[in-house]
């Protein structure tokens, strides 16, 4: 197996992306956005993270956490996310030789994007990303009409305005 080099900062922030492996088509996330609430809060119940910002979407989703300090294992809790989330979806999915082989299911991607938060420009960027990712994607016109987003909860505390993103597209190198 390929030894991915990841950065590795005890109680560092950060942001992700995390996809379906049939992305074409699907809505599993949204679907099923119960199953996928519950698989986070079983983690965090066990595996504390702060979840700053997050959106969902039909076949993918990006958030920004904060870790523990002396704690840099976002890779643990994201693969218990998945499986706790997988173990909740009735199988069917379609599946490849390779993960057949090995016993996995189809619904994840195997890897994910990460990034870590420098500073607070790249912090408020990224939130903003995360914001204003449904209106990218076409899914509505205006960020506040996507419910699966904590933009929301960044309206009630006072962090947005109820009809932020009107301006232009938040564009962030390397994110989807």
């Amino acid at each position: 197996m390929t030894d991915y080099r990841r950065a590795r900062v005890a109680g560092g922030t950060w942001f992700f992306t995390v996809g379906l492996a049939e992305r074409r088509g699907a809505d599993l996330l949204v679907a099923r956005i119960d199953a996928l609430g519950e698989a986070f809060r079983t983690v965090h119940a066990r595996h504390p993270f702060h979840m700053d910002a997050v959106v969902a979407l039909p076949d993918h989703l990006h958030c920004v956490w904060s870790l523990p300090d002396g704690d840099s294992d976002y890779s643990m809790r994201w693969g218990l996310i998945k499986a706790t989330f997988s173990r909740a979806i009735k199988p069917g999915e379609r599946r490849s030789a390779s993960r057949i082989k090995r016993g996995e299911r189809g619904i994840w991607q195997r890897r994910f994007w990460e990034h870590c938060i420098r500073d607070d420009a790249d912090y408020a960027r990224h939130v903003d990303y995360i914001h204003w990712n449904p209106v990218k994607h076409g899914y509505v016109p205006r960020v506040a009409d996507w419910p699966h987003s904590s933009f929301h909860r960044h309206v009630v505390m006072g962090v947005y305005p109820s009809d932020w993103g009107g301006g232009k597209p938040i564009v962030i190198a390397g994110a989807e």
